[in-house]
């Protein structure tokens, strides 16, 4: 297969050749007084990222679960109850590492495709008199369905049945591709990685902390340990790490912030906007669906598309892999076989997600799938065309 064949899974995505050099370093003193100089400005200018100025960034050496799981050891207790709606693969798992650590995790079952349920989240808040729900979970971007939740409509729903719970938003998918406003929608933690939109390596947990979510640390009697906040917060404060560090990652993300502010958070998102709706309108002059169940959920990250009756979506990312050399998401979860996805996010332009769409229209094709070859590359060049591409700055 050929390595220059860009994929579009919706993570880890295609790593620029800047960041992959900025990566290739050779070891280096993390306790050297001059570490302090490359990474407290990391943990500084990612806030502006998570659209903070309150918060505090902690990272571990650790995907976006690692950072689920720092999320509640550090400020919850055995038993505590949390509540979260399950509406996909990644708001399940995050569910399934509640209860493993023996939490009492209030379900609220939805269907895949939907969002997170704003105003059931309200009727469970307002029925809960004695606050014994600590955390309201909510997976920002649904990566199984592309599906993208209205954080600021669960916010809104917490003040208004004045439960004094905190917010807790997994943000992996979706931070430095799509808006976030950490401060604004009043999120006490937010969890990402560096393997999606900052589009490095996978192995850094990147986690966004309120005031009061550090102040619930003196009550939490979950144990922690490699994923302890005051550990690493009490190192970070002096420029270091409690353990080693992913040095490579850090010089990476580094590197990746300079890429994200030339081109202008501004300009991310609305390039994620572009990239995503050339996708959507691929979709609809194949005559596909996508499982988001309104336009108001659409992600600007991924887009899983159901397809036909009769087909085996994961043939169809089989064949697209073995004969065209290109990875796309497989189903997860309820999706497995009906739907695939393609991720459109991180280091992408116009032409690129071009050349993804004709490969999977090829596979479809292939397999004799009711479409027109063709149609749907054609219905996305004609919207590109239409607007003024403004591809991504120093993606070389």
């Amino acid at each position: 297969m050929s390595q220059q064949n860009p994929v579009f899974i919706p993570g880890p995505t295609n790593i620029p050749d800047r960041l992959r050099l900025a990566m290739q370093v050779q070891t280096l003193d993390h306790r050297a007084p001059n570490f302090v100089e490359t990474f407290a400005p990391v943990l500084e200018h990612t806030k502006r990222v998570f659209g903070t100025t309150s918060g505090q960034v902690i990272t571990f050496p650790a995907s976006g679960t690692g950072g689920w799981e720092a999320s509640i050891t550090n400020t919850l207790s055995p038993g505590d109850a949390v509540l979260v709606a399950r509406y996909g693969m990644f708001s399940h798992r995050w569910i399934d590492l509640c209860q493993r650590h023996g939490l009492d995790v209030r379900i609220i079952e939805c269907p895949w495709g939907s969002g997170a349920p704003a105003n059931k989240f309200a009727e469970a808040l307002a029925a809960d008199k004695a606050h014994e729900i600590k955390a309201v979970l909510v997976t920002h971007n649904e990566t199984a369905t592309g599906v993208r939740s209205d954080i600021a409509a669960v916010r809104r729903a917490m003040d208004a049945s004045t439960h004094p719970a905190m917010l807790f938003v997994d943000c992996v998918s979706s931070l430095a591709s799509m808006p976030f406003a950490f401060d604004d929608w009043g999120v006490d933690i937010a969890v990402s990685g560096s393997q999606k939109g900052f589009m490095l390596a996978t192995g850094m947990a990147i986690l966004c902390v309120s005031p009061k979510a550090l102040a619930a640390m003196e009550t939490a009697q979950l144990p922690s340990t490699f994923f302890d906040f005051r550990d690493m917060m009490n190192a970070n404060a002096s420029g270091g790490f409690p353990y080693t560090p992913p040095l490579q990652l850090i010089y990476g993300m580094r590197e990746s912030l300079k890429m994200l502010f030339e081109e202008g958070l501004d300009n991310v998102y609305a390039r994620h906007f572009r990239l995503a709706e050339g996708v959507r309108k691929a979709t609809s002059a194949w005559g596909l669906e996508l499982v988001a169940q309104s336009p108001d959920l659409y992600s600007d990250t991924v887009s899983a598309i159901y397809v036909p009756d009769g087909f085996d979506s994961n043939a169809l990312t089989d064949h697209a892999f073995n004969a065209y050399g290109v990875s796309f998401g497989i189903g997860l979860g309820e999706m497995n076989g009906k739907a695939f996805r393609i991720g459109h996010l991180g280091s992408l332009t116009d032409v690129m997600v071009l050349s993804g769409l004709a490969t999977i229209e090829m596979a479809m094709a292939d397999l004799d799938y009711p479409i027109e070859l063709g149609r749907g590359v054609a219905a996305a060049q004609e919207y590109f065309r239409a607007g003024r591409a403004t591809p991504m700055q120093s993606a070389a």
